[in-house]
């Protein structure tokens, strides 16, 4: 038994840090990894490794697990949680928990470097340019900012865009000193 193995049955309390499985644990190296990050492997039972390699074998009952192990204060823990939440979206159960889950920025971000899900997201303005982060954006319409009792008046640049990741027509922004989500049909890139 390796070194490592024995950090993380220790770290783990010799459990599956997925399903708490005691059965047949292996180390699983979390795919997409930052290289600046420490503890990239997990602890995990045959099953959950053999659906995390083999998304015909997934079998989403299993995954129900996710729901105790998604708080786990272990960051790769929480990157393959949120990757197998999102692989099964379709699924229902999974959208209401990938809606409680907080992750820290840095977590979230290798979280979503892992994530396959097809073509990715491009968020266009009104005009059909794309938008990328940090972009400035012009409002092209009058928008009642919902919560904040302002009207967002046409013409009002919005500077250091943030896009949304799991929705193309949202991106995030500053206006009047107020965070808030703007449909990009009503933005032009300046």
């Amino acid at each position: 038994m390796s070194e490592l193995q024995k950090e993380l049955e220790e770290r783990s309390g010799n459990v599956c840090e997925l399903c708490a499985s005691k059965e047949s644990l292996l180390v699983y190296d979390v795919p997409d990894s930052p290289s600046d990050v420490k503890d990239t492997r997990i602890l995990a039972c045959s099953t959950c490794v053999n659906q995390l390699t083999d998304s015909d074998q997934v079998d989403a009952n299993h995954w129900r697990c996710l729901n105790d192990s998604m708080w786990s204060p272990v960051p790769a823990v929480q990157v393959v949680a949120y990757r197998m939440l999102n692989q099964l979206k379709p699924e229902g159960w999974p959208v209401d928990l990938l809606d409680m889950m907080y992750l820290e920025d840095d977590v979230k971000e290798w979280a979503m470097a892992g994530i396959a899900s097809g073509p990715q997201l491009v968020h266009r303005d009104a005009n059909g340019h794309v938008l990328s982060k940090g972009d400035s954006v012009v409002l092209i319409k009058d928008l009642d900012v919902k919560g904040a009792n302002f009207t967002a008046k046409r013409g009002t640049p919005v500077r250091n865009i943030s896009l949304d990741h799991e929705n193309e027509n949202h991106i995030e922004g500053k206006v009047n000193g107020q965070h808030i989500v703007i449909l990009t049909q009503y933005v032009k890139k300046s």
